[in-house]
């Protein structure tokens, strides 16, 4: 299946010299702590929390549109600590999720609607349905899905997703294109 092309407005957007584009709606709270590799599009009101710890973001992924990426913490009796997080090449992440893991491996796809509990561990090639939430600590194994609220284990992915991940990012971001200007008269 082709990939429909998504249209938006070059003035809504900035794009670096590594290729991302970065809403200007969106929020990233500590950007010097925020390292993206390249090639990564981050949609309009999604918030990425670098201010509390390092946030690293592999190549061709996908932030859409509401989504929340902030590092995970953990309580001590002397207060609170924050740990970095490290998202993989190939991610997409759906809209209105929020993700608070540990690490998140490439190849990996979170729905729409999530919350993905802190110092959670997704591995390479997962797939997290619409609306799951997933506790604190959930450790999900490379090809698997998971669903529901808790979140568990509901199926299984084929040995391509990926190959399957990596064609439908670099499919996005090659169909991610500039809105078609109109020529003056």
């Amino acid at each position: 299946m082709e990939q429909e092309d998504v249209f938006f407005s070059k003035s809504e957007f900035i794009e670096t010299a590594s290729g991302n584009k970065v809403s200007r709606k969106s929020v990233l709270c500590g950007s010097q702590n925020i390292v993206l590799n390249g090639k990564t599009i981050i949609k309009a009101d999604c918030i990425i929390r670098g201010d509390l710890a390092n946030i690293r973001i592999g190549r061709l992924c996908v932030i859409s549109s509401g989504s929340v990426i902030r590092p995970p913490f953990k309580k001590f009796s002397k207060g609170v600590a924050f740990f970095p997080l490290h998202i993989g090449d190939h991610v997409f992440i759906d809209e209105d999720s929020v993700v608070a893991a540990a690490k998140v491996g490439s190849f990996v796809h979170i729905g729409k609607n999530c919350v993905i509990g802190r110092r959670s561990v997704l591995k390479d090639c997962c797939k997290i349905l619409d609306g799951t939430v997933l506790a604190p600590e959930t450790v999900v194994p490379p090809f698997t899905v998971f669903g529901g609220s808790p979140g568990r284990c509901v199926g299984e992915l084929p040995e391509c997703t990926q190959e399957v991940m990596a064609d439908a990012t670099r499919s996005y971001f090659q169909h991610f294109i500039p809105s078609p200007t109109k020529a003056k008269k």
